[in-house]
């Protein structure tokens, strides 16, 4: 397997989007999403959106973002998580700074793909990608993979629940850390996404009905009043954060495409 990014292959964007979408499909709604989506990725930050070819097909992408972290106002990684890290981006690169720091944002494997470490291999490429355009830190605001099946449980909680041999229950997480990422805090409010009564059915399939209603695919309960007929989801994540120095080292059989493409100054 080797990798390249859409600033090499712009080709690749539509087959690395059928490698699969963000989950369920409330969560195609929340609204500052829209600020990255993929064909604005693919058009403003090419070179951070990489694919990861099995001879000439895709199995899988990583996507970051650049942004200014720490900095005055920035002392610590946001609660808003998913939601506010794609906002500092924007922002940086509406005013024109200096990345000092990039985010990970989605790392999708094709199905046929799955259990087989292609998305450890896949971060493992992203970091040594950032490395090599001077950046000496990646944060990610991780959505554990099953907690999901434990809505009502408060992230402090789910994140206590280890394995004998230390690492977390959650595989996804549990990449991250045997990968040297360090979990930093939870986000609270990663992610908010607000709708009508319809919307959600929409959404959802389903009727939801007032008080906590668990949904499919969400992390803690959707709160719904229908007097008011509005629901909202407000999902937490969980800040991890890898350090990008020199003893990283790439996952064997891993390599890039063009090994020099991505060096050089950092730029928004």
């Amino acid at each position: 397997m080797f990798v390249t990014t859409l600033a090499e292959r712009p080709d690749l964007l539509g087959p690395a989007l059928a490698l699969g979408g963000v989950g369920a499909e409330f969560m195609r709604h929340d609204p500052i999403a829209e600020l990255v989506r993929a064909e604005r990725l693919a058009a403003r930050w090419p070179e951070y959106f990489l694919v990861i070819l099995d001879g000439d097909v895709p199995v899988a992408r990583a996507v970051g973002v650049p942004l200014v972290f720490p900095a005055p106002g920035r002392a610590e990684l946001p609660d808003h998580g998913w939601d506010g890290v794609i906002r500092w981006a924007v922002e940086d690169a509406l005013d024109g700074r200096v990345p000092t720091c990039a985010a990970a944002l989605d790392v999708q494997v094709a199905e046929d793909r799955r259990g087989r470490g292609v998305a450890s291999g896949a971060l493992v490429r992203l970091r040594a990608v950032l490395r090599q355009r001077g950046f000496d830190r990646l944060v990610v605001p991780v959505r554990p993979t099953s907690k999901e099946r434990h809505p009502f449980l408060a992230m402090e909680e789910f994140l206590a629940r280890r394995r004998a041999d230390g690492f977390p229950d959650d595989p996804w997480l549990r990449t991250h850390e045997r990968l040297g990422g360090r979990v930093v805090k939870v986000a609270p409010f990663s992610m908010t996404i607000v709708g009508s009564l319809a919307q959600w059915r929409t959404w959802t399939g389903g009727s939801l009905v007032d008080g906590e209603n668990v949904v499919r695919g969400a992390l803690a309960p959707v709160l719904v009043s229908t007097g008011s007929d509005v629901g909202v989801y407000v999902g937490p994540n969980v800040w991890v954060e890898h350090s990008l120095d020199d003893s990283m080292i790439d996952s064997p059989g891993w390599a890039p495409s063009h090994p020099h493409s991505a060096s050089g100054p950092t730029a928004c």
